[in-house]
This record gives structure tokens, sequence and C-alpha cells, in this order.
């Protein structure tokens, strides 16, 4: 198995519970890692249909932001389940890797829609994209895996949740511009992180001829 991306949360006891709780049942950290994909999926058409259905925004704000924190989840669980079986499979590392990528794209599409931007919401999808992409060939390059910020996968789904939480509580105007300042923040913030990873896989490859 790949690197993991260093997260606090994994040594939790909540999660390691939670963890162990799947493990004695045996669940498969490949349909754990799918289970998230569709979360995010989910997720994004709540943010895509709250345009079509105002008088109900509320509602799909936050359940939106709940499947966003469910694909987390998801993500933190799978590798955590595969280690603890002892069963990753020759393919895990597609199922970790793919449906993240298809899950960004879903929610941030999902949110541009919201914002009555989808081509904003596409451009901060495929900077976050960008981020994995790097991240990947500088692993395939034999560089570390590189995981730093400012705006990984955690922070980014972390900003959204935030997003669709106030969108749910504040006036109905907010539910326009408050998405479309977030992707902004994303997508320039997803290039800088981009930037970032690639500087330190170059250092970190020239150290090692």
């Amino acid at each position: 198995m790949a690197e993991r991306r260093p997260i606090a949360a994994r040594e939790s006891g909540v999660m390691q519970r939670l963890a162990a709780w799947l493990i004695v049942r045996r669940a498969s950290a490949n349909g754990i890692s799918l289970l998230g994909m569709a979360a995010a999926l989910l997720a994004g058409l709540c943010f895509g249909v709250v345009p079509l259905i105002p008088h109900a925004a509320w509602v799909w704000w936050l359940l939106g932001a709940a499947l966003v924190q469910l694909r987390l989840l998801a993500n933190l669980l799978d590798g955590m389940v595969a280690i603890g079986r002892g069963a990753a499979s020759a393919v895990g590392e597609l199922f970790n890797e793919v449906p993240d990528r298809v899950s960004d794209t879903a929610v941030l599409v999902g949110l541009g829609w919201s914002a009555g931007q989808p081509a904003l919401g596409l451009a901060a999808a495929l900077a976050a994209m960008s981020t994995a992409y790097i991240r990947a060939v500088g692993s395939a390059a034999g560089a570390p895996s590189d995981f730093r910020g400012p705006l990984a996968k955690q922070q980014r789904m972390a900003l959204v949740t935030i997003a669709a939480v106030l969108c749910a509580l504040l006036p109905a105007a907010w539910s326009a511009q408050l998405p479309r300042a977030l992707l902004w923040v994303i997508l320039v913030g997803a290039l800088l992180t981009a930037a970032r990873r690639l500087y330190g896989i170059a250092s970190a490859l020239n150290r090692l001829n």
C-alpha cells in the first residue's frame, strides 16, 4: 500500500473502534472507498439542485454537508480496514485514488452549479485534481508522497462543509455569493498547493541524485 496521508483523527479511539467493528464484520476496504464516492456524488447533486428547489435550499445544503463528511469518513476508514484485515488488494490503490478524483469533481462542480458558475466549479475541480496528479507523479518518480497544503483534500472539504452549513443558516442571497467566493479560494489555494508540491518533489528528487 502507498504511503498514507497523515491524519490525526486516524489515531482517535472512536475511529479505532469503528475500524475494528468493520474489520470484525469483514467489511471490504474497496467497498468503503466506493461508498465514499457515492456520498460525494450525492453531495454534488444536493448542491446542484439548490437553485431548482430554492424553498427547501437549507435541506439540500445541510444534506450535502453531511454527505461530504461521510465521504471523508469513508476515506479515513478504507485504509484502516485494509491494513487491519491484512487484505490490501492488487487494485486497492486504484480504489483509493480514482474515487477521490471523482468525488472532488462531483462536489466542486455541484457547488459551482449552485452558484450559477459551473465553469468555475470545473476549474476548481481541475486545480484540485492537479494536486493529486503531481503527488502521484512524484511518488512514481521515487519521491516520498507529498501531502502538503495549504489546501489539500481535507482542507478543501472542510471549507465546503462550513460554507454549506452557512448557506443553510444565512439569508438566501448568500447561497450564491458564498459558494462563488469559496470556489475562487479553492481554485487559487489548490494551484498554490500544486506548486508547493511540485517544488518539494523536485527538491526531494534532486537530493536523491
